[in-house]
């Protein structure tokens, strides 16, 4: 497995499991097939409410601890969102069984986002969190953050795929030591992805399906991806992507489908926002 080294030195796998959108009985199982089937970067957040779940799945497995990168993420915090942001990490740790992980994140770019960041900064000093990073920081947000803290986030996790691709901003990204690492790497399916042309016609070149050719586009251009399957048969298939290249032309080809803008929800849209920034919780 490839590998993309943080900006504190930590090693992250660059292709992982994603745990998004499976429900919590069916976690386990899926994470168990994943780690069967050769992956060792976890992803799952707070807000997926399935964390127990992936926890049971790598006490299982019998892999050991050290070979294992997990990622979870906090969810936005009311005040004192110092105190609660330390709360909710010991809540996640507790629910997945384990004295620390290896990414924490910030899920949202919304509440207290300095007080949660001064907590992360402390459980990473601490060593409960090997590296500290957000996800859906759009550009100004990420500056930000970089700008008026102490830590530069190791990560930003972002919707990415062929139909919003975030060159400029991954471009930022790179001047400033951030990892960008991709959330929707396949749309969801949506805008017809998986009968693309364009990524069809790739795929028929090197004998690979369109999710292959998809995933290898992100790693290709330095993107961790998190696929998520609930078959073990595409999840060995996501995996396999390491033994061809795309050329230049093939590259260029899937530029021409950015569309430059979100198919799932936009950050600076008031009403998602307001929903965002209002959801809460269960312990």
């Amino acid at each position: 497995m490839q590998s993309v080294t943080l900006n504190n030195g930590v090693e992250m796998p660059i292709l992982g499991f994603g745990v998004f959108q499976i429900p919590a009985e069916e976690t386990e199982q899926a994470v168990s097939d994943a780690l069967a089937a050769g992956y060792r970067l976890l992803d799952t957040a707070s807000s997926y409410q399935n964390e127990e779940s992936v926890g049971r799945a790598i006490k299982n497995s019998g892999i050991p601890r050290a070979d294992l990168f997990v990622t979870t993420k906090l969810y936005v915090q009311d005040a004192p969102a110092e105190e609660n942001t330390k709360r909710a990490f010991e809540i996640s740790l507790n629910k997945l069984g384990l004295d620390y992980v290896d990414l924490y994140l910030m899920h949202q770019p919304y509440g207290d986002v300095y007080g949660q960041w001064r907590a992360m900064e402390a459980l990473n000093r601490e060593g409960r969190a090997k590296a500290i990073g957000v996800a859906n920081f759009y550009p100004d947000r990420l500056l930000d953050l970089i700008i008026n803290n102490e830590v530069t986030p190791a990560v930003n996790q972002i919707e990415t795929h062929p139909f919003f691709q975030r060159t400029t901003d991954q471009e930022l990204m790179r001047e400033h030591g951030v990892q960008i690492q991709s959330w929707g790497g396949f749309a969801e399916g949506k805008n017809d992805l998986f009968t693309n042309p364009v990524l069809s016609e790739i795929g028929e070149k090197h004998g690979k399906s369109v999710a292959q050719v998809a995933l290898r586009w992100l790693i290709q251009r330095g993107i961790v991806a998190i696929p998520k399957s609930v078959r073990p048969d595409r999840m060995a298939e996501n995996l396999d992507i390491f033994d061809f290249e795309l050329t230049g032309d093939q590259m260029a080809a899937i530029a021409t489908l950015d569309t430059g803008g979100t198919l799932f929800f936009d950050h600076h849209d008031p009403a998602m926002v307001n929903w965002l920034s209002a959801r809460r919780l269960d312990a």
